[in-house]
């Protein structure tokens, strides 16, 4: 037992010494998780902030997506942001933990590289509605516009419409602008590809510039994927260090012209599922 604890102790000494509130955006995920996962442990990004929040960030390794959930420390009641279907039960076994009560399940745009758990989650929770932009072209419980606020207890998530990696992408920004959920429309240093589902260059730029790097400095950005490690960063950090968003956007357009990325591997299946928000066979 006391090798267990001591062992521990080594893998998570870089967290130990961090400052609360930028605990994961320098603590390496990547370098980590498999010497965690060994020891049987769950890794998430945990967060409860004066305003009474309950916040986890959880990571699907096929995909590297990214799922959020959030609370109302009081009420109980939560939001769950980008579920996949492969880790439904897991996620619906930390809601049960913690004594949640989930009621919507929100897709920042409809994916092509994973298939939405919010299906199956409708299926597993009563009274669970799921929402997504009414400009996906997918069908939900719940259509979103711009301006749009989606509640839990006593807080609320505000609807900014990002579009240009799709035109239904969508960000989330919480009530006190201290965090956004930016799907693919921003990633940490990079952002959603444009070349196809709608993509359009210069619209995504136009997004960035105007509906996320117009929030608060130090509002944290939480995306949808990371293929590095990353686990969060902030307007501030973008504004500064992105190597495709801080270009002029005649740039930015060659640069998102010349990326030649391989099709996603389960495009032909994942957008089909998510455009009937994941009710398709399970």
């Amino acid at each position: 037992m006391a090798l267990a604890a001591s062992r521990l102790k080594a893998l998570l000494s870089p967290v130990l010494h961090c400052k609360p509130t930028r605990l994961f955006a320098r603590y390496n995920v990547a370098a980590k998780t498999a010497q965690l996962s060994k020891s049987g442990l769950r890794l998430y990004c945990v967060r409860m902030d004066s305003t009474g929040v309950l916040f986890r960030q959880l990571f699907e390794p096929e995909s590297c997506t990214y799922t959020y959930l959030l609370a109302d420390a009081d009420t109980k009641e939560a939001v769950l942001i980008d579920p996949v279907l492969e880790t439904v039960d897991r996620d619906l076994k930390l809601i049960n933990e913690l004594g949640l009560k989930l009621k919507v399940a929100a897709n920042t745009h409809c994916h092509a590289d994973h298939i939405t758990g919010s299906g199956l989650l409708k299926q597993k929770v009563f009274g669970l509605k799921s929402a997504i932009s009414k400009n996906s072209g997918a069908t939900a419980d719940i259509m979103l516009s711009d301006g749009d606020t989606i509640s839990f207890g006593k807080h609320s998530l505000t609807v900014r419409e990002t579009p240009g990696h799709t035109d239904g992408c969508v960000t989330y920004v919480t009530g006190d602008q201290s965090m956004a959920f930016t799907g693919d429309a921003l990633l940490i240093r990079g952002c959603g590809r444009t070349d196809f589902q709608q993509g359009c260059s210069q619209k995504l730029y136009k997004s960035v510039h105007q509906r996320i790097f117009t929030l608060p400095g130090h509002c944290l950005l939480y995306p949808g994927h990371d293929y590095k490690g990353q686990t969060v960063s902030t307007v501030d950090e973008e504004t500064k260090f992105n190597p495709r968003l801080t270009k002029p956007l005649d740039e930015f357009v060659k640069i998102m012209n010349n990326l030649n990325l391989p099709k996603p591997a389960k495009i032909d299946i994942a957008v089909p599922a998510n455009l009937v928000c994941g009710l398709h066979d399970v």
